[in-house]
């Protein structure tokens, strides 16, 4: 289930422009195939710090990263505590930072995690299994104007107010407990003509709970600018998104930490606190070429943004 292709691989590794002695961090482990590319382009002083949730995940890249493991360090936690994390070991700056926010990471391909609106299972969704908060928690005990926020912001879904409406009141008799429960809810908020164009129904609720559930967003935003702080001079950040709202976050994080501030007129020096720290390695996100497109569907939304310290 770990053999999923890896979107963007070269560019977003070459993009980091690896030193062979330098220290690089992968905060997307998953099926190891951006750390695998990473960690051959290293010396024998180069290391690699890899951060997952999930312990399958952590598991499956020891298998895989074997003849690397003297360079490697597996970290199971959520990159929200990257420079925590990277502390605990000792280290305090680094020379290039992945990450890849795709959504085809190995627990998401397995039918009882409840990701899946195309298999039955609990509602659950966490990326991180001791994690307290899972779908069925949203689904089951959220607020009407909660419900209808996370699916209109999360999945831009135009009938979220007829969704939580159903939701809402199937609950009322008994709890929501399993995906298909979830899907033939959705299915009969939406009008007939809708729910046959724009792929599967389900979809954009789905991933607007997987977001909240994860809070993806805020951990990325908030784990990026951690990125920011930990680089060296001349190190880069590789980020792929498969989702608008996270490239926006990327794209305006990278903005701001590359531009100076409005400043009073006249000032004979720039103070340090206001120089830019980040310049932009492509001014507009790099795409999938059309062989990779051909080859694997899942890269069709992917962006690839870079930055490096200055």
């Amino acid at each position: 289930m770990f053999e999923h292709t890896t979107v963007l691989l070269d560019e977003a590794v070459d993009g980091l422009n690896i030193k062979p002695d330098g220290i690089y961090v992968d905060c997307t482990l998953g099926g190891a195939g951006h750390s695998l590319e990473i960690i051959r382009k290293l010396g024998e002083k180069g290391r690699l710090v890899a951060f997952d949730q999930d312990e399958t995940a952590i598991k499956h890249a020891k298998e895989k990263l074997a003849p690397y493991l003297d360079k490697l360090t597996l970290i199971k936690s959520n990159f929200l505590h990257l420079e925590s994390g990277l502390e605990e070991i000792g280290i305090h700056k680094v020379d290039g930072i992945l990450y890849d926010l795709g959504v085809s990471s190995p627990q998401l391909d397995t039918p009882e995690r409840g990701f899946s609106y195309h298999h039955d299972a609990a509602l659950d969704m966490r990326m991180d299994q001791s994690a307290d908060i899972s779908a069925y928690d949203i689904v089951n005990s959220w607020d009407y104007e909660d419900l209808v926020r996370i699916f209109f912001r999360y999945g831009e879904e135009k009938f979220s107010k007829q969704i939580a409406r159903k939701i809402e009141a199937a609950r009322a008799k008994k709890p929501i407990e399993t995906t298909f429960e979830l899907v033939e809810l959705i299915k009969e908020a939406i009008p007939a003509p809708a729910r046959r164009k724009g792929g599967h129904p389900a979809k954009r609720i789905f991933q607007a709970i997987r977001i909240a559930v994860n809070d993806e967003l805020g951990v990325f935003e908030n784990s990026l600018k951690q990125a920011i702080n930990l680089l060296n001079k001349g190190g880069r950040i590789s980020v792929i998104t498969f989702h608008s709202l996270e490239d926006r976050i990327c794209k305006a994080t990278f903005k701001q930490a590359s531009e100076t501030p409005p400043l009073p007129p006249g000032l004979p020096v720039i103070p340090d606190e206001f120089k830019p720290v980040l310049k932009l390695v492509n001014r507009k996100p790099i795409l999938p070429s059309e062989r990779e497109l051909e080859e694997n569907n899942r890269a069709r939304s992917a962006k690839l943004r870079i930055a490096e310290k200055i």
